[in-house]
């Protein structure tokens, strides 16, 4: 009966799109739409090839299936995200980059929010679902609540995914900071984001364990935060329901303030609060110790989310927002500076006693730099915030080496190691294919992050200080030309650390295909045990 709901709906769905497509006001919209016919098409014949088929008792099992397609998800949006990022520092850099022939569809302006969402939603957020998925299950003892629902949110994402790039390349988008896809595409990730937040709570609530391992607590602390950003931000009124235009419920002041309260909790809770979630279960996991301190990883957590929240308005100092809110902003970014440096010292010193893996072991190697990135960005974030450092660093490329030694070296690395550490257990694998290659890539990655950032700092405070160099007459020195002319060569030095960037990425793709087809299976038991 299910089954038949299931082919129901989606034909319903495909019928629907097929409208839209033909009423079509835009050309994004029109695009968006055969999109979802053919998603629904595919699905609609999946589902029918498969119904009536009896289903096997895989109850005390655990649900990897989807982990798995999580897991080939997380490496192949990397490297498109991590390509796209390479184009358009190329651009920056050589601006005949941007091909006239595309007819705009291949420039910077249509790129940058491109690789933006490549790697923050669909790196990052594919990331953050198989490890959810994967840490909730063995951390309860459970299997993965909802049967076919973690599907739903596996190919869901995938679909917002495609349509949101489709869009901005298109030019289909809300303008903002973080480009933002439109009204249809939002509708669609408040679906998949509250199946994710019923398959995560109901297999809590079945739990054979009768205790929450604390990263359970960020995770699911990222998915409710995410949730609220995300419905308050992209509040929107569509002009028509065949077009992709909308009007937006902020304006002026009030839409800057509510963006950035979107954009830094954004960092707070997906790129921060998910991935220590992701910390706190497999660096002890590869380390083979416990957590040094399960008292100070409870302080890290309350103390996380109480202040994370309040810190967006230090992204507006000096502009039209009242100056008390973004004086608010900076104090708890500067608070915020203990409890991230308590969960970085908390990790590091699940270590202890074990420090001899680092010689032997590449994965531990990279989750380490991973967490040592993130206590430096984490004190730099609120260095930035005092108004005194932020006339000088705000509006420049400061900034962007910030953002990316963040993204890179914490996200990014702790990212490579999770995968390194599950795929040979997702695929029931002796080992990794390689660990040179782990090597090789920890070392390319680790190189180019460090060309990246160094360059963007060198490039940021000479910036900052050209641009307020005065004569003895109190005029500007230099023109806003002279200042990008004199970024030249760290535009190409970034380009060369994103390149590297890349190429260790491909070199994991690689080690973890041969890891699935060459390496020999080891025989396991995939049934629902005590917690791990």
């Amino acid at each position: 009966m299910w089954d038949y709901l299931k082919l129901a709906g989606l034909g319903l769905v495909a019928v629907c799109a097929a409208i839209a497509a033909n009423y079509a006001h835009d050309l994004a919209y029109q695009v968006n739409a055969i999109t979802v016919m053919l998603a629904a098409g595919i699905a609609f014949l999946w589902v029918l090839r498969t119904a009536g088929d009896p289903k096997p008792n895989v109850q005390h099992e655990y649900f990897d299936s989807v982990i798995r397609a999580g897991a080939i998800a997380t490496a192949f949006w990397g490297a498109v995200g991590f390509l796209v990022g390479l184009v358009i520092a190329s651009q920056l850099a050589w601006p005949q980059l941007n091909f006239e022939f595309l007819q705009g569809y291949g420039n910077f302006g249509r790129l940058r929010p491109l690789h933006t969402s490549a790697v923050i939603f669909a790196f990052g957020g594919n990331a953050l679902i198989m490890s959810s998925f994967y840490i909730v299950q063995r951390t309860s003892a459970a299997r993965l609540f909802g049967g076919s629902l973690g599907w739903f949110v596996f190919w869901g994402w995938q679909l917002v995914i495609v349509l949101a790039a489709t869009g901005y390349v298109l030019g289909a988008s809300q303008g903002k900071e973080y480009a933002e896809p439109v009204w249809y595409v939002d509708i669609l990730i408040t679906a998949v984001w509250v199946a994710f937040l019923i398959a995560f709570m109901g297999t809590l609530f079945k739990r054979k364990e009768p205790h929450i391992y604390v990263a359970n607590w960020f995770l699911l602390s990222m998915i409710l935060t995410v949730a609220m950003l995300h419905l308050v931000n992209n509040a929107a009124i569509p002009v028509s329901i065949f077009g992709s235009a909308q009007v937006q419920l902020y304006s002026g002041v009030q839409d800057a303030m509510v963006q950035w309260w979107y954009g830094h909790n954004a960092v707070g809770f997906f790129l921060t609060a998910g991935f220590l979630g992701m910390m706190y279960y497999f660096v002890p996991k590869q380390a083979e110790r416990p957590v040094f301190s399960y008292k100070l990883s409870i302080i890290h957590f309350w103390a996380l989310i109480f202040l994370y929240i309040w810190a967006g308005p230090h992204h507006l100092h000096y502009t039209a927002l009242p100056d008390w809110a973004s004086t608010l902003g900076m104090v708890f970014s500067v608070i915020l500076w203990m409890p991230s440096w308590g969960g970085m010292i908390n990790g590091l010193m699940t270590l202890s006693g074990a420090w001899d893996k680092l010689r032997t072991d590449p994965i531990i190697r990279m989750m380490v730099v991973s967490i040592g990135f993130y206590g430096m960005s984490t004190f730099e974030g609120p260095m930035m915030s005092i108004k005194a450092v932020n006339s000088l660093s705000h509006y420049t490329d400061w900034t962007i080496g910030h953002v990316h030694s963040g993204a890179l070296g914490w996200n990014g690395m702790i990212t490579f190691g999770v995968l390194y550490y599950l795929v040979p257990r997702l695929w029931n694998r002796e080992g990794l294919y390689s660990l040179k290659l782990v090597s090789w890539h920890f070392w390319l990655a680790t190189i180019g992050i460090v060309l990246y950032a160094s360059a963007m700092w060198v490039t940021g405070i000479m910036e900052g200080l050209m641009w307020r160099e005065v004569d003895a007459n109190g005029f500007l020195v230099n023109a806003f030309a002279d200042t990008v002319a004199a970024k030249f060569p760290m535009y190409v030095v970034r380009a060369a650390g994103g390149g590297l960037f890349l190429a260790g990425a491909l070199i994991m793709c690689w080690n973890l295909w041969m890891t699935v087809r060459a390496q020999p299976a080891r025989v396991t038991q995939n049934s629902a045990v005590p917690a791990e």
